[in-house]
């Protein structure tokens, strides 16, 4: 995958607590379709989110096929399998080789990375350490340092306030019980205590209620486009070893 003339086309597919998204791009990470997007099933058992996402994307293979295929799954993911879906089901999904059953029903190599890493590949500018979050139905979290991904860490399930982990705490069910203005005070004080956590160079805020913060931001902390979860499928297919690459600050400037 390293050379750069090679016609890449990416089918991307963004899986979310509440919708699931796709769309096809190019080695850039720039859409050369029209985004779909499905409900995502509730409860997810693993034959209906497969059977989801293949009917899904159907539309996207015509007239051109895509060559290979990225996923963002909102949980722990290791080996192309599933390890923990705190808002899906992990009971269900647990052990679940998402990446082989979809590479068998499409005939492609695929790749599987948390949902939160992978709209990171196109946020990031790699300078420095950079954080991001997304939320969303939860909260999802990815953390770099020069553009390097670091091992996921599954901040959703960790301690925040009151006894309270992020996600039951910045959720989106959240969210609607304690209204925009208290749920922008949440946000402020996961700001600063993740400023205090790590120290970033930069925070990033995405997801799908990224555009509910109403918060005055500091220089070093910026809203970006939910678009960049798809957008981030093309940082999977930059080498050979399948190893993420961040996509640049232009990728990062274009999307938000």
């Amino acid at each position: 995958m390293n050379d750069s003339s090679a016609p890449l086309r990416i089918l991307t597919v963004d899986i979310g607590g509440t919708g699931i998204k796709a769309a096809v791009l190019d080695r850039d990470g720039n859409l050369l379709t029209t985004r779909v997007r499905v409900p995502t099933p509730v409860p997810c058992a693993p034959e209906l989110l497969v059977n989801t996402i293949t009917e899904l994307v159907e539309p996207l293979r015509a007239p051109e096929d895509f060559t290979c295929v990225s996923v963002g799954f909102p949980g722990v993911v290791r080996g192309g399998k599933i390890l923990t879906a705190p808002n899906l089901g992990t009971a269900l999904l647990a052990g679940f080789d998402l990446a082989g059953e979809l590479a068998g029903r499409f005939h492609r190599p695929v790749r599987l990375l948390n949902d939160a890493d992978l709209q990171a590949l196109a946020t990031v500018a790699g300078h420095g350490l950079e954080l991001v979050i997304t939320l969303g139905t939860g909260l999802g979290s990815a953390l770099f340092i020069d553009g390097r991904l670091m091992p996921h860490l599954e901040l959703s399930m960790h301690p925040f306030h009151k006894g309270k982990i992020y996600n039951d705490v910045l959720g989106d069910a959240a969210r609607k019980k304690l209204g925009r203005k208290k749920w922008n005070r949440r946000v402020q004080l996961a700001i600063d205590t993740l400023r205090t956590l790590t120290n970033f160079d930069h925070l990033y805020i995405g997801g799908g209620n990224s555009q509910r913060v109403t918060l005055e931001l500091p220089p070093d902390v910026s809203l970006v486009s939910n678009e960049n979860g798809l957008r981030g499928g093309a940082g999977l297919w930059q080498r050979e070893d399948g190893l993420p690459v961040a996509l640049g600050p232009a990728a990062a400037s274009a999307a938000a």
